[in-house]
């Protein structure tokens, strides 16, 4: 699976004292992503161009299995969405068919857990279209800390807030579940037995 995305492809470079407008479009999609108040955080277009310069643009088939729950090994990227949809899939005990928990689309960010902790993934990601994306790999993040030490701070407080966000959307709907199992426990128990 590694050769699906670390290919040797890379952003046009962007230098560091200009905010031209050159380069290609999809590093520019990407940049803009960056910018959107709904993607990471709140970049300058010459920040967000700085971003894009440490990502790998990569292409992925329909139907791919980009990202695999319980992979341990393959851990070391998070992706930015440029254009398709993924499906994002989980097992449950006791059935054969993965569920779908959600579909994201162009800005969403995918596999920053696991790039964060380096544990196994969490849920299975597919593409349901063909995708453009672009790639952020560990070591590239890790290069960024030390090239340009704020740019990396404000990526990674963006996403912190990205996943704190997506926690509390997680702990609403666990509390609605609940709410819907404590109904339904109420309703089995005030029936009368036959």
């Amino acid at each position: 699976m590694r050769n699906i995305f670390f290919s040797k492809k890379s952003f046009p470079s962007v230098s560091l004292g200009q905010d031209d407008t050159e380069g290609s479009e999809a590093a520019d999609l990407a940049a803009r992503l960056l910018m959107a108040p709904t993607a990471l955080m709140p970049l300058t277009m010459p920040e967000a161009r700085r971003v894009v310069r440490y990502m790998q643009p990569q292409i992925v088939p329909k139907g791919t299995v980009f990202i695999r729950e319980g992979d341990a090994r393959d851990t070391g990227f998070l992706m930015l969405l440029l254009d398709g949809e993924v499906t994002v899939e989980t097992l449950v005990v006791s059935r054969t068919a993965p569920i779908v928990i959600t579909l994201l689309g162009p800005g969403s960010l995918i596999g920053e857990l696991g790039m964060f902790d380096g544990l196994p993934r969490y849920a299975s990601c597919v593409a349901a279209t063909p995708l453009r994306c672009a790639i952020l790999t560990r070591e590239a993040l890790s290069r960024m800390m030390e090239e340009d030490a704020g740019i990396a701070a404000k990526l990674l407080l963006a996403v912190s807030m990205r996943l704190g966000a997506r926690l509390r959307e997680v702990t609403d709907k666990l509390k609605m579940y609940v709410q819907l199992t404590q109904a339904m426990e109420q309703e089995i128990g005030s029936r009368p037995e036959a």
